[in-house]
């Protein structure tokens, strides 16, 4: 049935809709199956987005008519498709009335993508009016809380120098935490890996209990304040809770250097607001696990790795994993940089839209996936900044004179960055940046040739 004559109206400018801010615009890619026309089926996506489906229903009345999602912008050539949702479409909290992400969700994407004649649709980008950007949380805290902890200024404070602990999983408590105090020495802030928690081999009570020593340990032999990024994820809100309060109670007089790590794709959206609002004095670690199962490039479906991290701010991660936009081993390109900005911008411009956040805190990039002190330079070149924890496993642990040495080698490469300096040059006089030459060599040449000859490396 073709719905064009109700749900699509392409008359409608962008312009003034934004300007009325009663509708959340939101930009597709999509492809209808052989046989369907594109408005025809892009009509048909909005209906079953909001307040229609496949036939005429005899509930409909004038007021649902005005409540429908309209498309009013196509380009068939490039398969885009943009809709405009009416806010009053959205669930509300009946217990504060603000916003949740899950009904964002689930209208925008919810059954379409599934439709018989939608062969794919995967949601690029989209915008948020003012009055209804303010009924979501948005973040507590971001990288200023942790630069407050390190004792650095909270503004361009810089890099937070950090790990993951490897192997991900196979390590009993002591030889974790033994791990963690080894690079603690050199560095900040330690996270577990996605899908570190509460093993038989490893139960959560006791490795947190030795971690919290270790953290205790390194600090007072190095003078500096040291940060640890704990999972919580679980199904159970209960559960959550209880992992968190114990890590809390754990550390003590720490509980400010500890971070809540939630795996925001597997868990949901009410595993991150049960952390954001259970635990607002807290750091959010939002950490992406699956993601790549709908935001990888490859999927023409759902949604992409910048739409999940423009929600997770909306939803108030304080820092959420963005890639290392093609300088590490994970899917990614130097131009996800837009993707940082749109995190840590007050108005940043998207692939199809401008966002102004309103004064709503910033999300903090967290850089991981393949990266050491070699490849920072070049990606603080394209980012502008180093305002971003970063998070080096095998580029820390990985280093030929082991963790303290790797994490004081990504130390290094910041300051190298920061004072202009060419890394050739700056590693005669840096031992540690040095020897990540010799421990990264597959990385050295690519990025750094000659360096054999320059640094006197066989």
């Amino acid at each position: 049935m073709d719905q064009s004559n109700r749900y699509a109206r392409l008359d409608l400018n962008e312009d003034e809709l934004m300007a009325g801010g009663k509708h959340v615009l939101v930009a597709y890619i999509m492809k209808p199956k052989a046989g369907y026309g594109f408005l025809e089926t892009a009509a048909h996506f909005a209906a079953e987005s909001s307040t229609g489906t496949n036939v005429e229903v005899s509930t409909t009345d004038d007021f649902t008519r005005g409540v429908d999602a309209l498309v009013y912008d196509i380009d068939e050539s490039t398969g885009l498709m943009k809709i405009a949702y009416p806010v009053e479409l959205f669930d509300r909290n009946i217990i504060d009335g603000r916003a949740m992400l899950v009904s964002f969700l689930t209208l925008c994407i919810g059954n379409n993508q599934g439709m018989g004649d939608v062969e794919y649709a995967k949601m690029h980008d989209f915008w948020v009016p003012p009055a209804f950007l303010r009924l979501f949380d948005g973040p507590a805290m971001n990288i200023a809380d942790m630069w407050r902890v390190l004792g650095r200024p909270v503004t361009d404070g810089g890099m937070v120098v950090g790990t993951i602990i490897k192997p991900k999983l196979g390590l009993r408590p002591k030889p974790f935490a033994d791990a963690c105090y080894d690079f603690w020495l050199g560095g900040d802030f330690i996270k577990n890996d996605e899908p570190q928690g509460n093993q038989v081999f490893a139960p959560l009570k006791e490795t947190i209990r030795l971690v919290a020593d270790a953290m205790k340990r390194a600090q007072d032999e190095t003078g500096q304040a040291k940060l640890f990024s704990a999972n919580i994820t679980a199904d159970d809100h209960y559960e959550m809770l209880a992992r968190g309060e114990y890590i809390l109670e754990t550390f003590g007089e720490n509980a400010d250097h500890v971070a809540f790590l939630v795996d925001g794709y597997v868990a949901g959206p009410a595993a991150i607001t049960t952390c954001r609002r259970a635990f607002p004095r807290q750091f959010l670690h939002y950490h992406r696990a699956g993601h790549g199962a709908v935001t990888s490039p490859q999927s023409m479906r759902g949604y992409t790795a910048f739409v999940l991290s423009k929600m997770s701010r909306l939803q108030g991660a304080s820092g959420i994993h963005t890639g290392t936009m093609g300088f590490g081993k994970m899917e990614g390109e130097a131009a996800d940089k837009i993707m940082a900005y749109m995190l840590t911008d007050d108005a940043a411009m998207g692939p199809y839209f401008h966002q102004e956040w309103q004064g709503m805190k910033a999300t903090t990039p967290i850089i991981s996936g393949g990266m050491n002190a070699l490849r920072l330079p070049g990606f603080f070149d394209n980012l502008g900044h180093s305002n971003v924890i970063q998070t080096s496993g095998g580029g820390a642990f990985g280093h030929v004179d082991g963790g303290t040495a790797g994490a004081t080698s990504l130390r290094q490469a910041e300051q190298c960055w920061r004072e202009g300096a060419d890394p050739i040059e700056f590693a005669k006089s840096h031992r540690e940046f040095a020897r990540a030459f010799e421990s990264f060599p597959q990385d050295a040449d690519k990025l750094y040739p000659g360096w054999r000859e320059a640094l006197g490396v066989a």
